[in-house]
């Protein structure tokens, strides 16, 4: 069973600095992407992917600028990725930093496969879309790249730069912002991204490693990945909801599609964890709506419209269910708490 890959909250945070450092109006862009900005300040909070690429793509819209990606990866810091960012800057070589980013990215983003592999004398650091998933945007994976080259000059030297920088995403009018940040031949519109290191540097052993911290950090790395894998078919589906609900009701014919089940065996599996599809619609719709009425700049045909309700008065009657109270009777009293 398969669901629709997600990334960590923390990392969608890096965008949001990068919008408020422009002057724009983040929270009103996370909303527009369907993005409680609340979510953002859970560290444990994982964000669809279907979200958070709505989200660069008005990122990129309201700024302007194509090379927002590469801007946005100075906002990133080794609290931003949990235990693997610790895990990262104790290792004792790149090349061990980089086999940790491949053995637990899945902790920070299932968005993609990763590998790294030494190439007579040189290591590509390889990254892929999964075949038969969406493609993250362009602009998330060129703060992807830049990142992990950011992070080796943090523990190599500022002068550190890859060999060659190849990326699946459509060349820019400009590619000089793309040169300026990675410093090496930067190849676009290519089969597929990858980095390619010098080996020498990457295995050369770093001072500043520390193996005991690093085990230490992989051993909670290791749980994380552990209850990820163990993630139930209700939670799937509330994901999937979330995600899905600004742009309408998804059915739950649309749902075992996506986590490629047939309908029955959705039905099957969620009945297996004491719930329904409707059950599960129901509970989400109440917990974001919940959500987003605490936001008094969020109005309530648009809270409407983010919840996958036809009309104001379809998400009113349903308010009234939950709550005892219509939404501007709700609203009203947290006016006065």
């Amino acid at each position: 069973m398969t669901a629709e890959p997600s990334t960590l909250a923390s990392w969608t945070r890096a965008l949001r600095k990068q919008l408020d450092a422009l002057g724009l109006d983040s929270s009103a862009l996370c909303r527009e992407a369907g993005l409680d900005p609340a979510l953002l300040d859970d560290p444990n909070a994982r964000c669809p992917l279907s979200v958070t690429t709505r989200l660069w793509q008005l990122a990129v819209a309201a700024s302007g600028d194509p090379a927002l990606g590469l801007k946005t990866s100075q906002f990133v810091s080794p609290t931003t990725f949990h235990a693997l960012g610790y895990a990262l800057i104790a290792s004792s070589s790149l090349r061990e930093m980089f086999e940790r980013i491949v053995r637990y990215h899945r902790v920070v983003s299932d968005a993609l496969q990763l590998e790294l592999r030494q190439v007579d004398d040189a290591y590509e650091f390889r990254f892929r879309v999964p075949p038969g998933s969406p493609t993250p945007a362009a602009e998330a994976l060129d703060a992807f790249a830049a990142i992990y080259v950011r992070s080796c000059r943090n523990r190599l030297s500022r002068d550190f730069a890859p060999l060659l920088v190849q990326l699946q995403r459509p060349r820019p009018l400009d590619p000089e912002p793309w040169q300026a940040v990675f410093r090496a031949p930067v190849q676009f519109e290519v089969e597929e991204s990858l980095l390619r290191f010098p080996r020498d540097a990457f295995e050369q052993r770093l001072d500043d490693g520390n193996p005991e911290l690093a085990e230490h950090n992989e051993a909670v790395l290791r749980r994380s990945l552990e209850q990820l894998q163990a993630a139930s078919c209700s939670e799937r589906v509330r994901n999937f909801l979330q995600a899905q609900l600004p742009d309408g009701e998804p059915s739950a014919e649309r749902i075992a599609q996506a986590l490629h089940l047939s309908l029955r065996s959705l039905q099957r599996h969620l009945a297996e964890e004491g719930t329904s599809y409707e059950a599960l619609l129901g509970d989400t719709r109440q917990a974001l709506a919940l959500q987003h009425m605490r936001d008094p700049r969020c109005s309530i045909s648009e809270i409407a419209y983010l919840l996958g309700f036809s009309d104001s008065s379809s998400f009113g009657r349903a308010f009234k269910r939950w709550t005892g109270q219509t939404p501007s009777q709700y609203r009203d009293g947290l006016k006065k708490a």
